[in-house]
């Protein structure tokens, strides 16, 4: 879908600047650097997004984020974020982008030793869907907490990804074991 909507707007733009170009001669060193411009950025959100594995319903785009973080797993976290997507935290903070989300997602799934939280199991007790988006009252758990800790997220979906994330987690709230 993503490489017909590249197709569509390269052959838009093309069209365009064929025309600029026999219209006006004289820029056509401004037209080849827009297009040029044009490309590389289509070029950069096609190579990007490749990378994406898209889920048949948004129960399962859930579902599948849920395993993956419990795997601690980066590469398949990752998969489900678009460019655009957001983790809204608490305290008003907002992560934008998967740059921002992956190094978000890289501290989070790195050991204890490491400072991370891998070990910590995310387990539903209540779920519940709004047209796209997959409302979970989950518990967490891991050898090295001294107590279950409950939360809750609002995950956004969209086309088989994870749009928006809303969460309730805060790791300053954990109770760890001395």
């Amino acid at each position: 879908m993503h490489k017909l909507m590249f197709l569509k707007v390269l052959l838009f733009a093309a069209v365009f600047l064929s025309t600029a170009n026999s219209t006006v001669s004289a820029f056509n060193g401004v037209n080849q650097f827009l297009f040029n411009i044009v490309v590389n950025k289509l070029t950069f959100i096609s190579e990007n997004e490749s990378i994406l594995k898209r889920q048949p319903t948004p129960v399962k785009v859930v579902d599948e984020h849920l395993r993956a973080l419990n795997a601690c797993s980066l590469d398949r976290l990752m998969a489900q974020y678009p460019n655009k997507a957001e983790v809204h935290l608490p305290d008003g903070v907002v992560i934008k982008g998967r740059t921002q989300l992956q190094t978000l997602v890289a501290d989070f799934v790195k050991s204890r030793e490491q400072g991370g939280l891998c070990g910590l199991t995310f387990t539903p007790e209540y779920v519940s869907q709004v047209d796209q988006t997959i409302n979970v009252q989950w518990r967490a758990e891991a050898p090295f907490l001294a107590e279950p800790y409950r939360g809750s997220d609002a995950y956004v979906t969209s086309n088989g990804l994870m749009y928006a994330q809303v969460t309730t987690f805060k790791a300053s709230d954990l109770k760890f074991k001395p």
